[in-house]
């Protein structure tokens, strides 16, 4: 896809997403978004596609890191519910509770029983989530082994990308299948008629982002909201310019 046709299409979804925030701060409802899957598989990406237009006040972006040992002695979901929305909110987790069942279980960073209690209790807690009226919205962005070792490399070369690959992520190109089977028993074990999930094709990274915010307004209740014409006054009098006492302040124009 031309960079050019990208941006027209997210342009037109972005309205789209600001009418919904409008919306959801006028209804007061709550919205919770997953993104889960492979490492360089496109979820900061996509977050940041989303969130681009929006309303600061009423989003925010959860990318925890890995729990400290005070939190390492707390329920397990103790730390991500304290980030759950308040009414008129949006809460876009970067990888979330599924942690346990993603990374955990495949570097061995949890027990067998720590998983196996995590895929039970999983779709209760969600379960507690929605009946209390949030709507939960969970994606795994797939991407194949070949396209995630391109974005490897690409991020190992660009000084501005070193930062997103980290000892887990490279320990972790080894076992590109093992984090297949930990899907596939991640998927059956939660995926419900109240919180299904949601697989997207990242392959083609701008396609993906598309077909995901797309897919996600598709899904969100009905929105529509009035929209009333804004005519800005004229100005009385000449318009202001900055002006300051102390000239030292500014900062030198180098470009």
């Amino acid at each position: 896809m031309k960079k050019h046709k990208y941006d027209h299409h997210l342009k037109q979804l972005a309205v789209e997403l600001v009418e919904f925030q409008r919306w959801l701060i006028q209804t007061g409802k709550r919205v919770v978004v997953l993104f889960e899957g492979r490492d360089a598989a496109g979820k900061g990406g996509t977050i940041k596609a989303i969130s681009e237009y929006l309303d600061t006040r009423h989003y925010r972006i959860v990318a925890l890191s890995k729990p400290d040992e005070r939190e390492k002695t707390q329920w397990y979901y103790q730390r991500y519910i304290e980030h759950l929305p308040a009414a008129g909110e949006i809460v876009l987790f970067d990888r979330s509770w599924y942690n346990r069942a993603g990374v955990e279980r495949v570097m061995g960073f949890c027990s067998d029983e720590e998983y196996r209690r995590f895929l039970a209790e999983c779709p209760v807690f969600e379960k507690g989530l929605t009946d209390d009226g949030i709507l939960l919205y969970k994606y795994w962005l797939a991407v194949d082994q070949e396209e995630q070792e391109l974005r490897f490399a690409e991020r190992a070369q660009n000084p501005l990308k070193r930062w997103k690959i980290s000892p887990v992520d490279i320990a972790a190109r080894e076992k590109y299948r093992e984090y297949g089977r930990a899907r596939d028993a991640m998927l059956k074990a939660t995926h419900t008629e109240y919180a299904p999930w949601h697989v997207v094709d990242f392959n083609d990274q701008p396609r993906g982002r598309l077909n995901l915010i797309r897919h996600l307004l598709d899904h969100l209740p009905d929105r529509k909201l009035p929209i009333k014409p804004l005519k800005l006054p004229r100005l009385k009098g000449d318009p202001g310019v900055e002006e300051l006492a102390d000239k030292s302040l500014w900062v030198k124009k180098v470009f």
